[in-house]
Formats: structure tokens, C-alpha cells, sequence
């Protein structure tokens, strides 16, 4: 993964009373002064991880004494590596539990973005959208063939992250309610992974980030609405969830003004060049 830098810094640590984890540095992303280059680790969701890796790129070309680097892992590792500390930054792509927040009340989170997540299908499937109790019974293993939605007879392959991902979590919190996602569904460990499963299995469905559409994968109509940010910001499309940052405590030093290039102009800019919605 490009920018992915393994950390290797050794420093003595106190274990503080009360924290969540035992931090690896001491004010966030100050492991330098002067014109020394100073470091900030960011971990986590890997829908988040593409944006974050703009963010740092068009954020060093600016500032080139500070090195952000970024690695994925998904939204559950991107909570724990904040609230260990083992990260000055982590990347969750959903809504932050209450069960996290009560292991770590110290965390505090940095909603970025946010982000739509399209049902989409084999750009050869003849069906152009299906209701929100459809792809409920479509997701649960309970609708199993094209013909039961009106289309042409063909069995219906279902792909899914996997647990832990913040996208499969989102979804699941949105569309699926009290319903479980099919122990038979194909797991993929990344949005990318599933589009390509997608785009070469016929009669195959998943979901994904609206920052992962392109043409080799067809999105459906949920209740009539395309997953598009038009319908989003009418709210016709209610598949929605955000895309988040979290820091252990308010963030300081560099960690603060990267968090602050990204929630202004020009990293929101980047927000909705790559297909995501401003926070």
C-alpha cells in the first residue's frame, strides 16, 4: 500500500491511571522539533484510507516537515489503535459504539465526511432496483433467486465485508435491522475486493462506498432512489453513514492542524472529488 511506513520508534512510557491504553508518544504527532520531520499515524477503516492518503499527500506538499502515514486494518482497528494509542489517529467508517465509548471515554471522534453505501450488482443483472425489504431478504440468505425481485431466473450470489468492517456495520445498522447477513455470503476484506468480486461473478450483489462506484458494477434503485449524492442530500436515499476520525483526547500539535486542513476548504474539496459528501 503506498505511504503505508511501518512506525518504529522506541520510547519510555508511564501507564497512566485511568487511560485506555499504553500511549507510544507523548503530545500527538510532536515526535520532532525544529526542522526535524515529525510523524502522524493514522490506522483503521479502509474506506477512509484512500481519502486519508489525499489528505496527507496534498497536506506534505504544504507542510513537508510533517510525514502522515497511513494503514488500514478496518473501523474496529482504527477505535482500538486510538484508544491504545498505539495510533495517533484512527479511521472508522460508522458510527462509533456506545460500548467503545464507555472502554475508552477518552476518545473523541472527528466526523471528516460522509459517505453513501450503494447496493450494486453484475453490470450484466437485468434488475435496475429493488426495495429496502428486498435486499433485507436479499442479504439474509431469504431471497435466493433473480425471479423473486422480477427478474430473469438465476441464483443470487451474495458478497460482504467482512465482521469488524465499519461498511458491513453501517449497512447492517441501515438495511438489515433485526436481520443477520448470510453465513453463504462471499466475505472480502476491502470495498475494492468486493467491487471485483462483483464485477466477475454473475448474479452477484453486495455493497459498497459510493467512493468505490465506477462502471465495472451496476448500483440499484433502493425504493425507487439511485445511490447518487443528489438523492442523498434530498434524502431520498437513506443509506448513509459517516466517515470519522478518532483521537485519544482533543487533538494537539500536528495531529490538531492536519485534523484542520481536512474539515476546511481544500480538504473538503477532496471530499467531493472523490465522490464522498461534505461534512
Amino acid at each position: 500500500m503506498k505511504k503505508n511506513i511501518i512506525r518504529i520508534i522506541a520510547l519510555a512510557v508511564l501507564i497512566l491511571p485511568g487511560a485506555c491504553g499504553q500511549p507510544e508518544t507523548g503530545e500527538q504527532g510532536a515526535g520532532a522539533t525544529g526542522s526535524e520531520t515529525v510523524e502522524i499515524s493514522v490506522v483503521g477503516s479502509t474506506t477512509v484510507q484512500p481519502l486519508a492518503e489525499l489528505f496527507s499527500e496534498a497536506y506534505e506538499a504544504i507542510n513537508p516537515s510533517i510525514l502522515v502515514t497511513v494503514s488500514g486494518g478496518g473501523s474496529s482497528v482504527g477505535v482500538k489503535s486510538a484508544a491504545e494509542q498505539t495510533a495517533d489517529i484512527g479511521m472508522a467508517s460508522r458510527e462509533i459504539k456506545d460500548s467503545e465509548i464507555q472502554d475508552c471515554p477518552e476518545i473523541v471522534v472527528h466526523t471528516i465526511a460522509r459517505d453513501g453505501i450503494a447496493i450494486v450488482t453484475n453490470p450484466d443483472l437485468d434488475v435496475d432496483g429493488i426495495t429496502m425489504e428486498q435486499a433485507r431478504g436479499i442479504f439474509a440468505g431469504e431471497i435466493t433467486d433473480w425471479s423473486e425481485v422480477g427478474g430473469v431466473a438465476g441464483m443470487i450470489t451474495v458478497a460482504s465485508r467482512e465482521e469488524g468492517s465499519g461498511t458491513r456495520s453501517a449497512f447492517e445498522d441501515l438495511v438489515m435491522s433485526d436481520a443477520l447477513v448470510s453465513e453463504l455470503a462471499i466475505l472480502q476484506p476491502s470495498n475494492g475486493a468486493i467491487r471485483t468480486t462483483v464485477a466477475s461473478t454473475p448474479g452477484c450483489i453486495a455493497f459498497i462506498s459510493f467512493g468505490y462506484l465506477d462502471n465495472s458494477t451496476k448500483p440499484m434503485a433502493i425504493d425507487g432512489a439511485l445511490p447518487t449524492a443528489e438523492n442523498v442530500s434530498t434524502g431520498s436515499y437513506p443509506v448513509v453513514r459517516p466517515l470519522n476520525m478518532v483521537t485519544y483526547g482533543e487533538p494537539t500539535g500536528a495531529v490538531a492542524e492536519w485534523l484542520e486542513f481536512i474539515l476546511g476548504e481544500d480538504g473538503q474539496a477532496i471530499v467531493v472529488a472523490e465522490g464522498y459528501l461534505p461534512f
